[in-house]
C-alpha cells in the first residue's frame, strides 16, 4: 500500500508540474460549458436540472479521457524511464494501480471544479440533488472506465498518438454497443440474448441508469469489474514487455 502510495503521489504530482494539466482543466471546463449553455440550451429549456450536462458527459470523456490515459504508459516506455521504475522496491501491481488511481483522481478533480453548475440550478429552481449526486458518481465511474481502457491501451505502444486513437476506438465502441439506434440495427438480425449482452456491457447502458438518481449494484459491479480486469490486462501486458 506505501508503494501504490508512492507512485500515486509522483504521478499526481506529475500533472501538475507542467501546464499540460491545467490547459486539460481549462478545456474540460469550457467544453462542458458550451455543450451545456449552448449546444444543450440550458436556459431555453426553463428546468432547473442538469440531464442536459450530464448527457454530453459520454461524448467528450470520448476525446478528453484518452488524452489523459495516452501517456500512462506510452511516454515511460518512449523515454526509457519504465526501466528505472521496474528496478524500484515497487511490483508491477502497484504501479499499475498507483498511476491509474493517479490520473482517476486528475479526472476527478477537473470533474469537481465544474460544481458551480449545481449551486447554479439550485439558485434557479428546486432540483432533484439526490440525482444530481447519483449523475456526478456515475459520471467519476464512467471517466474511471475510460481510463482503465486506455492505461492497458497505453501500455502496448510507445507512440501516443498512436495509444490515443485506439483508446478513443475502443471507448467508442464500449460506448455504442448499448446505443438505442445501434441496438434497434441490430435487432432481428442478431438474438435477442445476444443483444442483451452486448447492452449489459455497455457504458451507454450503466451510465444512463445511474443518471436517473438509481446507483444499481449492476452497474457498479460493471465499472468495478471493467476496471479491474483492465488493469489486471494492463500489468500482464507489462511484464510480457519487460520479459523481452
Amino acid at each position: 500500500m506505501r508503494n501504490t502510495w508512492t507512485i500515486f503521489k509522483r504521478e499526481l504530482t506529475g500533472y501538475f508540474a507542467t501546464p499540460v494539466a491545467y490547459v486539460f482543466i481549462v478545456v474540460f471546463l469550457l467544453f462542458m460549458g458550451w455543450t451545456t449553455f449552448y449546444l444543450g440550451g440550458f436556459y431555453d429549456r426553463e428546468e432547473a436540472h442538469l440531464q442536459t450536462f450530464f448527457g454530453f458527459h459520454p461524448w467528450l470523456y470520448l476525446f478528453l479521457i484518452p488524452a489523459v490515459s495516452m501517456r500512462l504508459w506510452s511516454e515511460e516506455r518512449r523515454s526509457g524511464t519504465i526501466e528505472l521504475l521496474m528496478t524500484l522496491p515497487v511490483s508491477l501491481g502497484q504501479a499499475v494501480v498507483g498511476k491509474f488511481l493517479a490520473a482517476w483522481v486528475f479526472a476527478g478533480i477537473a470533474l469537481a471544479l465544474t460544481f458551480p453548475m449545481w449551486l447554479t440550478v439550485n439558485f434557479l429552481g428546486s432540483p432533484d440533488n439526490g440525482v444530481i449526486l447519483a449523475s456526478y458518481v456515475g459520471s467519476l465511474l464512467l471517466a474511471g472506465g475510460y481510463l482503465a481502457l486506455g492505461a492497458c491501451i497505453s501500455a502496448l505502444t510507445k507512440n501516443q498518438v498512436i495509444a490515443f486513437v485506439l483508446s478513443l476506438i475502443l471507448c467508442i465502441v464500449f460506448l455504442m454497443v448499448g446505443f438505442p439506434m445501434v441496438l434497434d440495427f441490430l435487432s432481428g438480425r442478431l438474438p435477442e440474448a445476444l443483444i442483451e449482452a452486448l447492452r449489459s456491457f455497455s457504458f451507454w447502458t450503466h451510465f444512463g441508469s445511474i443518471t436517473k438518481g438509481v446507483i444499481d449494484a449492476r452497474d457498479l459491479l460493471f465499472f468495478g469489474s471493467l476496471i479491474v480486469l483492465c488493469l489486471f490486462a494492463n500489468a500482464v501486458l507489462l511484464d510480457l514487455k519487460k520479459a523481452r
